[in-house]
């Protein structure tokens, strides 16, 4: 009751989310005695480059700029060599599982679509959790509306066609391995 009318009086600031009232947690923390802990800058870094083989001078290339460009102590580097709408990447999954055990406060990345392709916001609010913050050297915006747009689509046609593809090769070999069989039977 108190904070509620402490927050009606406007001593203590609010945000409302539909019917519920929210506080942030270092206001309150301060509000009584206990000092919100501040934690070093770490900063991990990702890289990612989406064929599996031939472009390991790009993964080099975004490493060594954000090490030139770090601010603070940079504690590990998670690589991937994976398309950026699979959603199992092993240098990501471990990325996770290191930012959920505070190794780190900051994860940082060259491109946006390094990260992900779509989902920025949801990876995001998932290391917010875990006190990580994303931080991208060159922002999304260099590129026009529409020129983003078409390179996605273009993202979303190429994984479309590669599974088709896939599809099409297991039936024709379905096919071959029965046409076989009837010809040797």
């Amino acid at each position: 009751m108190t904070l509620r009318r402490w927050a009606d009086e406007g001593r203590v600031a609010v945000r409302w989310v539909g019917r519920e009232r929210r506080f942030d947690s270092t206001v309150l923390d301060a509000l009584v005695g206990q000092a919100h802990e501040e934690r070093p800058r770490r900063e991990a870094l990702y890289v990612r480059v989406s064929g599996a083989t031939g472009q390991e001078s790009s993964l080099v290339a975004q490493e060594e700029e954000l090490r030139v460009t770090a601010t603070a102590e940079v504690v590990t580097v998670f690589k991937d060599k994976a398309s950026g709408l699979r959603e199992n990447r092993p240098g990501l999954n471990r990325l996770l599982k290191a930012a959920a055990s505070g190794d780190f406060t900051v994860v940082r990345v060259t491109h946006q679509d390094r990260l992900a392709r779509f989902g920025i916001a949801w990876l995001s609010a998932l290391l917010a959790r875990d006190g990580v913050t994303v931080e991208v050297l060159h922002p999304k915006g260099s590129a026009g509306g529409v020129e983003e747009l078409l390179a996605d689509f273009m993202s979303l046609v190429a994984t479309f066609a590669g599974r088709m593809y896939g599809i099409r090769s297991r039936e024709a070999k379905r096919r071959l391995l029965a046409a076989a069989g009837k010809d040797v039977g």
